[in-house]
């Protein structure tokens, strides 16, 4: 299982929300690219981009800073991207400066046509990422319900041929609450496709539990976890965490 380090994106600076609420974020670094080299450094194995701006204005807004850091791993780890992915340009567009995943979220919900449309176009490339709350899927930047079930949502898309899927949980991410691990172990199960954990993640006991879930003999199929405020704010440390779920998931 790996660890993935998460860059929010907003007006060129890397910064952590609150709950998805853009009027809380702390930013952690001023230039994204440098932040892309250091988690490569320590060990990251694919990366996970996120262009807030773009997530609410619904079309690309740091495209500028997302080549940068395209530009600056290279060809060394995977990348995977979200926040206002709206058409097929903007998948191809991306794909072109090196971008090995796109992330679509409110898209997908919204307009499944486009979504089963992308994958037949960039089969291999797409990723769904589904942001629930109480079991309910949440779009537009996380400012509205919908009345959709996650599970359903997620054979659904499942048989369109995502690659995988991203579960958030959205009343724990950026507070370090912890992963919602039965939720998304529950997802995981119900599908053959991986399911990337996010949201919450607060220490080395929701490593543990997301490996001891991923070893379970219904193999609930947990590919990572999207590590966010807890790497920048020192609650874990990246390459330890990294070393033990490869101790533990062997």
């Amino acid at each position: 299982m790996i660890l993935i380090p998460a860059i929010d994106l907003k007006d060129g600076h890397c910064v952590r929300l609150k709950q998805g609420d853009m009027n809380q974020s702390t930013t952690f670094g001023e230039d994204p690219a440098v932040m892309a080299k250091s988690w490569l450094d320590k060990g990251a194995r694919r990366l996970h981009l996120v262009d807030l701006n773009g997530a609410f204005a619904g079309k690309p807004q740091n495209f500028s800073a997302v080549k940068a850091i395209l530009q600056a791993v290279g060809d060394d780890i995977p990348v995977q991207l979200g926040g206002g992915i709206r058409d097929m340009d903007t998948i191809e567009k991306y794909i072109d400066a090196g971008m090995r995943y796109i992330i679509i979220g409110t898209a997908a919900v919204k307009n499944p046509g486009f979504l089963k449309e992308a994958c037949i176009a960039f089969g291999g490339h797409i990723i769904v990422g589904l942001d629930a709350k109480d079991g309910k899927v949440a779009t537009d930047g996380w400012s509205k319900l919908s009345g959709h079930e996650v599970i359903d949502l997620g054979k659904k898309f499942e048989d369109y041929g995502v690659e995988s899927i991203i579960y958030t949980d959205i009343g724990r991410d950026g507070m370090l609450s912890g992963i919602n691990i039965e939720a998304t172990v529950k997802l995981a199960q119900a599908l053959t496709i991986p399911v990337i954990a996010s949201g919450g993640l607060a220490g080395m006991k929701d490593i543990d539990a997301l490996c001891a879930a991923h070893n379970d003999d219904n193999d609930a199929a947990i590919q990572g976890v999207i590590c966010g405020r807890a790497i920048y704010s020192g609650d874990l440390d990246f390459a330890a965490a990294q070393k033990r779920a490869d101790s533990l998931t062997a």
